[in-house]
């Protein structure tokens, strides 16, 4: 499920959610101020995603939609989606997306991720190409982790086109063309 040495892949599966134990289960230290390790059927546990996809693959728990995906966001995005703080619900927001949406059973994340990136990205790359540095430290604050990458590599895309405009030659003459032919006679 995992890219297993990929440090954002990691990170994203340690995001947080709510769980609903389908079955009892004993001799497990998942709330370490309990008395006792045992999970009764119906208890709502929080855990890391990694562990509750592959309880969920047991048929032990069920997963909740995470807060980040509740409806409160849908609206928010609906509504204005450049200003919605996504970073503050999900740092890794489109990828978390990704992994839960198969999970959960929910083919409206999938909807929401496609609108919220569409939207976004224009923004994204607007002000990439013309914001001040003033203005940029406030932006990166509701960015997303994919979303930052795409604002560094615009960044960094005309930059490179501004070094190639300003300087040095655009044409090179080949090596090849500069030798004249000998004479067949």
């Amino acid at each position: 499920m995992t890219k297993y040495y990929e440090i954002d892949d990691i990170i994203t599966e340690e995001e947080i959610v709510s769980v609903i134990f389908q079955k009892a289960a004993s001799g497990v230290g998942i709330d370490p101020s309990s008395e006792t390790n045992y999970i009764e059927t119906g208890s709502k546990v929080e855990l890391p995603f990694w562990l509750a996809h592959e309880l969920q693959l047991r048929q032990v728990v069920s997963i909740n939609i995470p807060p980040c995906f509740d409806q409160k966001t849908r609206l928010e995005i609906q509504a204005d989606c450049a200003s919605v703080d996504l970073r503050s619900r999900c740092p890794f927001f489109y990828e978390f997306g990704c992994k839960i949406a198969p999970v959960v059973g929910d083919r409206t994340i999938g909807f929401l991720l496609l609108s919220a990136f569409k939207n976004r990205y224009k923004e994204v790359l607007t002000k990439a190409h013309t914001a001040a540095f003033s203005a940029t430290t406030k932006f990166w604050s509701i960015l997303t982790n994919e979303e930052i990458n795409l604002y560094e590599a615009a960044q960094s895309s005309m930059a490179s086109f501004k070094k190639w405009r300003i300087g040095g030659p655009r044409f090179q003459k080949a090596p090849v063309l500069g030798r004249k032919r000998k004479s067949t006679q």
